[in-house]
């Protein structure tokens, strides 16, 4: 067990009268009783503060993942740049850290950085003194022993969490350097909790927010998901666009008030929309939405899209975005099918539309149809079409597509008017 330290506090009522994860509570007893220090770290501590459901629980020990892999035999270590352990009990992980060392004795154990100053990996241990002074922000440097009722917060992060202010843990320009991600973190915090972002670090993120492009593009699809898939996407957008951030994330942005802006507006905002409303949400379908402008601004010839433009360079827009963060292949697929199926959606000649319903995609197809009617302000039927079409019997959706083929000029036109240039 690690010596007393000044840096102890006396919990808040508040938090005495939390309930914590019961899984976590026994990892920690575990550890204790093996000789170990442990507590519950970081957001789950922060969020009980300002009264968010707290939905991770992680734990930081005095334990190495070698001792922690011993102590608990479901688990598994994971990671190169930092080591962790992952602990598990039916389907439930929790993610144990050890300690790490300080900057200063990371430097003499030759911790290995690039010549940015980025580090690559570390994973030299050492106390919960030296442990906090490598955490990001003040607001994520809490540490909570359930079991003993101890709190440590070295860098008052409860009165920033009080102040609703994210704060750095030293100069943000060089931990900013250390992980550039550490910007993106900041404005995720700060639109996630309603937090002010503090003024020097607003500096280093316009000071090395260039330093994302040395980030590697999975690890950017992690945090392209962190920032866009939790309910506060519009807002992260914006904020991003402000710190000139967006570029690392996003291949194409449209101009303010554009069709392209306003349909990746709807999308954010359809995004959003769906997780307060419990449904399902994928990266694919936002991918779809955001990349859909730059594709038929490829694509348009005489204010038409051309199929000849269209589909070749399907390939080249998500190979442009494949450079900035890694979509899965499977999303692939499911994006390009997204966008055919938006010809095939307007063209509805002999009994496509049939085939067309079937298609596995054909409801991630139908909202992007819809979010593009809507940004284009075009005064098509085409939404209103599709919506009657699914529900109505046979004998009626047969009907539709006699009506459709008498009152159609030409099935082979693509394209709504507003989007088209």
């Amino acid at each position: 067990m690690s010596k007393p330290n000044n840096s102890f506090v006396s919990p808040p009522k508040k938090l005495l009268q939390k309930k914590f994860d019961k899984f976590a509570e026994e990892i920690i007893k575990q550890l204790q009783k093996n000789g170990h220090d442990a507590y519950l770290v970081g957001g789950c501590i922060r969020d009980q503060l300002i009264d968010i459901p707290a939905k991770d629980f992680d734990v930081a020990t005095s334990a190495t993942p070698e001792q922690i892999r011993k102590i608990f035999k479901a688990s598994r270590i994971i990671g190169k740049r930092f080591k962790l352990v992952h602990v598990y009990k039916g389907s439930q992980v929790i993610e144990v850290s050890t300690f790490r060392a300080s900057g200063a004795k990371s430097n003499q154990e030759k911790i290995v950085k690039d010549q940015l100053g980025k580090i690559l990996r570390d994973n030299v241990w050492g106390t919960i003194e030296e442990d906090c002074e490598r955490r990001d922000f003040t607001i994520n440097s809490l540490y909570f022993d359930p079991i003993q009722k101890k709190l440590f917060d070295k860098h008052q992060g409860i009165n920033d969490s009080y102040k609703r202010k994210i704060v750095s843990i030293g100069d943000p320009m060089l931990r900013f350097e250390e992980d550039p991600v550490r910007s993106l973190r900041a404005v995720r915090f700060a639109t996630k909790l309603n937090f002010k972002i503090d003024k020097q670090i607003k500096d280093a993120i316009y000071e090395k927010g260039h330093l994302l492009s040395s980030i590697s593009n999975a690890r950017r699809f992690d945090e392209f998901n962190k920032i866009f898939m939790h309910g506060k996407a519009q807002h992260n957008f914006e904020k991003l666009e402000t710190f000139d951030l967006l570029k690392h994330l996003v291949s194409h942005v449209g101009q303010s008030n554009s069709y392209g802006y306003r349909l990746q507006m709807s999308a954010l905002i359809n995004t959003d929309n769906r997780i307060y409303e419990g449904k399902s949400v994928t990266p694919g379908f936002l991918l779809a939405a955001i990349l859909w402008p730059k594709l038929i601004e490829i694509a348009t010839v005489e204010n038409l899209i051309s199929t000849r433009r269209f589909f070749p360079n399907m390939d080249k827009i998500l190979r442009d975005q494949q450079i900035l963060t890694a979509v899965p292949r499977r999303f692939y697929t499911y994006i390009k099918d997204i966008w055919s199926l938006q010809l095939r959606l307007q063209s509805r000649i002999k009994n496509q539309p049939f085939k067309v319903l079937q298609h596995p995609r054909f409801r991630a197809a139908y909202d992007l149809l819809l979010l593009r009617i809507e940004a284009s302000n075009s005064k098509s039927d085409i939404g209103d079409w599709w919506t009657k079409f699914q529900s109505c019997n046979r004998q009626t959706k047969l009907e539709m597509i006699k009506r459709h083929r008498e009152n159609s000029s030409n099935s082979k036109k693509f394209g709504l008017s507003g989007e088209l240039g």
